[in-house]
C-alpha cells in the first residue's frame, strides 16, 4: 500500500495533502465539488468524474469544451480498463486535401477532428455509472445557465486566448461578452452551453453525433469550408483497450497505448530504473541529469514512432522491450546529448482523478489542445472544438501522416498505478500538452521511488525538455543544480510557471490503508474535495 509516504511539505506551496474515503481532485473547485456531490448522492467514482468533466467545459473552457477529446483509465474493483474516446480525421482528409501546405493548420476548421469527449461521458456512464446520466449533467447545466465567477488563472488564460482567437468563427460571440474576456472574479453565463448540455443529457449524446447538434456542427463546418460530414460524426466510435505497463520502484505504472504519449513515460521510467536513479536526493544534480537524458531518449522515440495504434510500424511492446530500453539507457553519459530516435528490432487540457469508498478509482482527461483548441465555436450551441488535427504530420514518410479516419498523435494521457499484488494504488494525471509524459515520469519518480506524498510531488519544481539541448526549469529550481546542468552541456531556460502548457497541472489520488490521500497542483486553481 506504500503507507511509508513522507508527509513533510518541503516546497514553497507547503499545502497539506487532503485525506478522505471519497475524493475528487480537479483543476477548478466547482468541478471538484460537483463530483463530490455525485458521491454524496449515491454515485460512484465514475459518476463523479463525468459530472466534474462536464462542469469543467463550463468553468475551465480555456482547457476543454463540449467539442474536446477524452481518455480514461478505470479500476472498477476487479479490473483495470482503458478508454480511448479520441476522434478520427474526416473521411475527406487525404494527404492531397492538404496539398501545398507545409504543416497542418493550427486553428480554424482545418484543424478539427471528430470530437470524442461526449462519447466518453456516455460510454463511461453506461458501463460503470450508478446515477442517471441526466443527473450527472445538472451541476454543469446550472453553472452555464445561472453563471459562475471566473477564477484567476483561468481568467488570465482566457485573456490570452481571446487575443489570439477572437476572429475565429463563433469565438467572440460565445467567449467575449461585451467584446472582452471576463476578468478574475467576474460572473459569466454561457446559456447556449447550458441548452446544449441539456440536449446531450436528454439524448445520452445522440443529439451530438446524429441529431440536432450534429446538424448544427456540420452546417457551421460547411459554411466555413470544412469537409467534415454528418457521416464522420455518426460513425465515431470509442475503444475499450488494455493498458500498457512497466514495473517501477516496486509498483506497476500503467498508461494507455498509442495514439497517446504515455508510452514515453513508461520507456523513461524503465531507463531511469536501469540507470539506478534513486541513490541521490530527488532534487540533486546527480538525479536530475540522468533523468533528463533518459526522457530525451524516450521523447525521440515517441516523436518518430508513435501514431494511431492501427498504423504503428513497431508494436508498443517492441518500443517497451527491456533489452531495447537497456541499450537506449546505455547511451546516457555525464554530458547532455541531443539524441536521435532508435529502432527496435522487428518483431490547454484538464485532468481529474476520483475515488470512492468501494475502491473504484478513475483517471480522466479531456482537452481542446491548444488553449481553446481550434478557436471555432458552433453558433448558438457553446460547442468549442478541439484542434487535434495539428497532431498529424504532412510528411508522407512519417508514421503519423494525415489520412482519412485516422486518429492523430495525442498529447493527453491519463495515468494509473497498481501495487505489485494487483491492488490499485493511484489514479493521476498532469495536463499540459508536451509536458504530460515528462510530468508523469517526474511525479512517479517522486512518489514511488522517493516516497513523497501526492501534494509534495505536485508542489515540487519541474523541468521540461524542449528540443535539442534546451531544457526549461521553473524559477524555484535550485540555482546550484541549474548551474551544474549547464556545466554538463544543458541549455537551460529558467521560467515562471505560466502559460497554456508551461509545467503542467497535476491531480493525484493515492490509496492508503485507511482511505485516500490527494494532491492538486498549485499552478492551477484546483481543489481536492473529500469526505
Amino acid at each position: 500500500m506504500f503507507d511509508d509516504l513522507n508527509y513533510s511539505q518541503p516546497y514553497a506551496s507547503a499545502r497539506s495533502p487532503v485525506m478522505g474515503t471519497n475524493m475528487v481532485a480537479c483543476s477548478q473547485p466547482l468541478a471538484s465539488q460537483a463530483g463530490l456531490d455525485m458521491l454524496r448522492r449515491g454515485g460512484n467514482a465514475v459518476d463523479a468524474a463525468i459530472a466534474a468533466a462536464m462542469v469543467l467545459t463550463v468553468v475551465e473552457p480555456t482547457g476543454c469544451g463540449i467539442g474536446s477529446d477524452a481518455f480514461a483509465i478505470v479500476w472498477d474493483g476487479k479490473k483495470l480498463q482503458g478508454l480511448n474516446a479520441s476522434g478520427r480525421s474526416p473521411q475527406a482528409w487525404t494527404p492531397e486535401h492538404f496539398a501545398g501546405q507545409s504543416e497542418m493548420p493550427q486553428r480554424g476548421w482545418g484543424s478539427v477532428t471528430v470530437p470524442g469527449a461526449v462519447s466518453a461521458w456516455v460510454e463511461l456512464s453506461e458501463r460503470y455509472g450508478k446515477l442517471p446520466f441526466a443527473t450527472l449533467a445538472e451541476p454543469a447545466i446550472g453553472y452555464a445557465r445561472d453563471g459562475y465567477q471566473v477564477t484567476p488563472i483561468i481568467a488570465e488564460l482566457w485573456r490570452r486566448g481571446a487575443q489570439l482567437l477572437k476572429s475565429q468563427p463563433g469565438f467572440a460571440e460565445c467567449f467575449m461578452p461585451d467584446g472582452k474576456a471576463p476578468l478574475a472574479g467576474e460572473k459569466i453565463r454561457l446559456k447556449d452551453h447550458a441548452r446544449t448540455l441539456e440536449l446531450i443529457a436528454q439524448t445520452k449524446g445522440e443529439a451530438f453525433y446524429r441529431g440536432e447538434l450534429a446538424e448544427a456542427i456540420i452546417a457551421h463546418a460547411t459554411t466555413n469550408g470544412s469537409v467534415m460530414s454528418l457521416d464522420d460524426l455518426a460513425t465515431h466510435t470509442v475503444d475499450w483497450i488494455e493498458t500498457l505497463s512497466v514495473p517501477y520502484a516496486g509498483a506497476v505504472v500503467h498508461e494507455l497505448p498509442p495514439n497517446g504519449q504515455g508510452i514515453a513515460t513508461l520507456a523513461g521510467l524503465t531507463m531511469i530504473e536501469a540507470l539506478g536513479v534513486g541513490e541521490y536526493p530527488v532534487d540533486s544534480l546527480e538525479t536530475v541529469h540522468p533523468v533528463l537524458e533518459a526522457m530525451k531518449l524516450a521523447l525521440a522515440d515517441l516523436n518518430e514512432h508513435v501514431a494511431d495504434n492501427d498504423h504503428m510500424r513497431f508494436a508498443s511492446e517492441q518500443l517497451l522491450d527491456s533489452a531495447y530500453l537497456m541499450s537506449r539507457a546505455g547511451l546516457v553519459t555525464e554530458q547532455a546529448a541531443n539524441p536521435g530516435h532508435g529502432s527496435p528490432k522487428a518483431g490547454g487540457t484538464v485532468c481529474l482523478s476520483a475515488a470512492d469508498e468501494s475502491g473504484m478509482m478513475i483517471s480522466f482527461i479531456q482537452s481542446n489542445y491548444m488553449g481553446f483548441g481550434s478557436g471555432v465555436v458552433v453558433p448558438g450551441t457553446g460547442i468549442s472544438l478541439q484542434n487535434r488535427g495539428v497532431g498529424f504530420s504532412l510528411d508522407p514518410e512519417h508514421v503519423n501522416v494525415v489520412a482519412p479516419r485516422k486518429r492523430p498523435f495525442h498529447t493527453i494521457i491519463p495515468g494509473f498505478v497498481m501495487n505489485a499484488d494487483g491492488t490499485p494504488l493511484m489514479s493521476f494525471g498532469l495536463m499540459g500538452g508536451p509536458m504530460q509524459a515528462q510530468g508523469h515520469l517526474q511525479m512517479m519518480m517522486r512518489i514511488l521511488r522517493y516516497k513523497q506524498n501526492p501534494q509534495a510531488a505536485a508542489d515540487a519544481p519541474r523541468w521540461r525538455i524542449e528540443s535539442g539541448l534546451k531544457v526549461a526549469v521553473e524559477r524555484s529550481f535550485d540555482p546550484q543544480v541549474v548551474e551544474g546542468l549547464r556545466a554538463k552541456g544543458h541549455d537551460i531556460d529558467v521560467e515562471d510557471p505560466s502559460g497554456v502548457f508551461a509545467f503542467g497541472g497535476a491531480q493525484i489520488i493515492q490509496r492508503t490503508a485507511h482511505g485516500y490521500v490527494g494532491g492538486t497542483d498549485p499552478r492551477k486553481d484546483g481543489l481536492v474535495a473529500a469526505y
